[in-house]
């Protein structure tokens, strides 16, 4: 018995020692992209047959651990790229490499347009956000009429009510005044001056591709008035198969909109037409008498045509018009019953644009543009009249050349503007004239750093010269890492339309004094980090942190005179106003959801004041939540914001707010339907203090906005595509 216990012992010995000695294998996986051949952080390895796999780290590479000798089919896949199966036999091959291809139609490149360069979104020094896609439907749908949604809802945006009557809105980039932000649309000067006054509510948004936004001076790349940064608006353009799109929009609060987009091409000659109108009846959400929505007429008509002589060659013509009335006050007044306070904006639009853009080699390129706008405009308000027109005109030449590593662009431009006001009780006439030149640079230095630099020189009549020189540097690690440094400088010269003078509707505003001012001038820097990686091969995180300084030295300023009284004239700041603070925008997704969450330190001071206090109607901290739900039959998505309290002009504090949104979307191949409801919890200024008192004779004060005015809005529309529905998948939001 002990013999046969000894020889089992044996035998189970021999049987473990034959196993453990059976000789196991790791494979070593590297992952990149064919592109440009950057590792891809995330991307997996997987043996289906025996349930192995490995996660790429952030050089792109990962480790599948003791496989034994043998045949198995390895398939690499990532988000975006096409998969790639191959068959490895271990252990003739233990390493292999793998380039994977970007999916047609998913994640395509993106490349910016407004730094001037053709570079993509990744290989770009200075930092640029991109709308576009998905998110753009989005915010089209939310407000149909204007581009206000798109630009609040991005990270440090303030879209600044000045008049309840007219409903009118100002862009504000980290808190500085809308003039110091240029809009730009294809790259031409958009509007400017008096022609800014209701800019951002007569630009309706269904023709526009992608909206890119740089913070910070640009001052280099476009000229003067980009000292808190621009915003480029890319229109659609004509492709091979035509495209239609009809929209339309009513809303709880007695508005309806029609939208109306046309394209088509062929070998030589391709089309746009835009068309919008817009009919909105006075509305008063908190029975005061007084609208909180004016009563509103917009028609907007924007046809283009382009040729095509050679595949080399594009010239495009385009037409804008725009005709706006827009009554707001009291509701009697409104409707012609009393002689109470009436408001009415009356204005009317005229632009052309002309691009002839030529490849002259492989590796060069020549564009010449020219625009010419004419813009009028009647401010009716009891006991005055103020109306003029504004004619302004942009013509440019670039020459564009590129290398491996090198991209080149220069190039010189014409500004003029020239405002004219009907009745004058003071001289209030502004004719200027600026001619710029400019180059600007991008190289990459080895395949981890790109450096930019740009150096622009403008002349302008009575204010001067101007040398602009700005730089970028961009660092990309092997990974999912990327971090931008970018600074340089900027000016403004002075004019009438202030967001101060149009709270005042110009009345008792004197003109500007070209004896007495000096234009403004900036300096400012941001530094960026962005980091992604995915958390498992479902879940991606994604993380940008900004940190912003701007400095604005000769800040023009609206005061009462000291020698008319009653009067109201500008002067320049003695000291600086300061800019500083933070952005960050986080992001996850998991399969058809995603979550963004944002917070915007805006610490805007002025320096020039006792006690350097922050600047009014700014709020110091500003946050938000998007979760989003997306696929080929729905869009659904959740919105929180939050603004914090700001400094009112008496020297206290407002509330603080909470707004809350919700947009439903159902996608089918002829198009969409959909809701939105806007501000969900009726926040509105009204609930904290009021918008208009009265005294005893009936005569109104408006006060300061700092909220919603309109609270919560409903609105329900259709987008149809006799085509098909071409936009289930696209570009979402990017800070870069």
């Amino acid at each position: 018995m002990k013999k046969i216990i000894l020889c089992s012992m044996l035998l189970l010995c021999y049987a473990f020692a034959k196993a453990q000695s059976k000789t196991t294998y790791d494979i070593n996986i590297t992952v990149v992209s064919e592109e440009n051949n950057e590792p891809l952080l995330g991307a997996n390895a997987t043996i289906q047959n025996l349930q192995k796999g490995a996660m790429m780290d952030i050089n792109g590479k990962g480790t599948i651990n003791n496989l034994e000798a043998g045949t198995y089919e390895l398939t690499i896949s990532f988000i975006g790229y096409e998969k790639q199966t191959v068959t490895a036999v271990i252990p003739d091959q233990l390493d292999y490499t793998f380039q994977l291809h970007e999916a047609k139609g998913e994640l395509e490149e993106i490349v910016i347009q407004s730094t001037r360069s053709s570079r993509s979104f990744k290989r770009t020094p200075t930092r640029v956000e991109f709308i576009g896609g998905e998110e753009l439907i989005e915010k089209t749908a939310m407000n149909s009429t204007n581009i206000a949604m798109v630009l609040r809802e991005s990270t440090g945006i303030q879209m600044q009510q000045t008049s309840q009557s007219s409903a009118n809105q100002s862009i504000r980039i980290q808190g500085l005044d809308g003039r110091y932000t240029q809009l730009l649309k294809d790259g031409f000067p958009l509007y400017g001056g008096f022609a800014g006054g209701l800019s951002i509510m007569q630009v309706p948004p269904l023709d526009i591709s992608q909206f890119e936004i740089i913070k910070g001076s640009s001052s280099t790349l476009y000229g003067g008035g980009a000292i808190a940064g621009l915003v480029n608006m890319q229109s659609k353009t004509p492709d091979d198969e035509a495209e239609l799109d009809l929209m339309l929009v009513g809303t709880q609060a007695l508005g309806v909109t029609g939208n109306v987009f046309y394209s088509a091409r062929n070998d030589k000659w391709g089309m746009t037409l835009y068309g919008s109108a817009n009919s909105q009846k006075e509305y008063d959400p908190d029975g005061d008498e007084y609208s909180n929505l004016p009563r509103a007429r917009t028609i907007s008509l924007n046809p283009k045509v382009f040729y095509y002589p050679s595949e080399k060659t594009t010239l495009w013509l385009g037409l804008n018009g725009t005709f706006d009335d827009r009554k707001g006050g009291n509701l009697d007044a409104i409707d012609g019953n009393n002689n109470g306070y009436l408001e009415q904006n009356i204005s009317r639009r005229l632009s052309t644009q002309a691009v002839w853009d030529t490849q002259l080699t492989d590796h060069s390129s020549f564009q010449f543009k020219n625009s010419i706008a004419y813009f009028n405009r009647e401010l009716l308000i009891p006991n005055m009249d103020f109306k003029g027109n504004q004619v302004n005109t942009f013509t440019e030449v670039n020459y564009k050349t590129n290398s491996t590593k090198t991209d080149w662009v220069l190039g010189a431009n014409l500004y003029t503007s020239s405002f004219d006001e009907d009745v004058q009780i003071n001289e209030r006439d502004q004719k200027d004239t600026t001619i710029g030149a400019f180059v600007n640079n991008i190289t990459d230095i080895n395949n981890n750093w790109i450096l930019e630099t740009g150096l622009r020189t403008d002349f302008t009549t009575d204010w001067g010269a101007f040398v602009l020189p700005r730089a970028s540097l961009l660092y990309k690690s092997d990974g999912r890492f990327t971090s931008r440094l970018g600074g340089g400088l900027g000016y403004k010269i002075p004019d009438l339309f202030t967001e101060d003078a149009e709270r005042l509707n110009f009345q008792n505003v004197m003109g500007i004094d070209k004896n007495e001012l000096v234009a403004e001038t900036s300096y400012g820097m941001n530094l960026d980090f962005d980091y992604g990686f995915a958390i498992t091969d479902q879940i991606n995180f994604s993380i940008n942190q900004l940190f912003y300084l701007t400095a604005i030295d000769n800040g023009l300023l609206l005061n009462s005179s000291a020698t008319s009284p009653g009067m109201f004239e500008y002067s320049n700041a003695t000291d600086f106003t300061f800019s500083r603070g933070a952005e960050t925008n986080i992001k996850f997704s998991y399969k058809d959801f995603k979550w963004f969450l944002n917070y915007a330190l805006i610490d805007t001071q002025l320096n020039y004041l006792d006690g350097n206090p922050q600047k009014p109607l700014t709020a110091k901290h500003n946050a938000g939540s998007v979760i989003m739900y997306e696929n080929e039959k729905w869009r659904i998505g959740y919105e929180t914001y939050y603004t914090g309290k700001q400094l009112l002009f008496d020297g206290s504090d407002s509330q603080d707010f909470l707004l809350m949104g919700l947009l439903v979307m159902k996608n089918f191949d002829w198009g969409n339907l959909y809701m939105n409801f806007e501000n969900l919890t009726d926040r509105r200024q009204s609930r904290y203090s009021p918008t208009v008192t009265t005294d005893i004779t009936g005569v109104p004060t408006f006060n300061e906005i700092y909220a919603p005015t309109d609270g919560f809005i409903l609105s329900a529309g259709i987008i149809w595509k006799p085509f098909g529905n071409k936009s289930h998948h696209g570009h979402g939001h990017h800070d870069d």
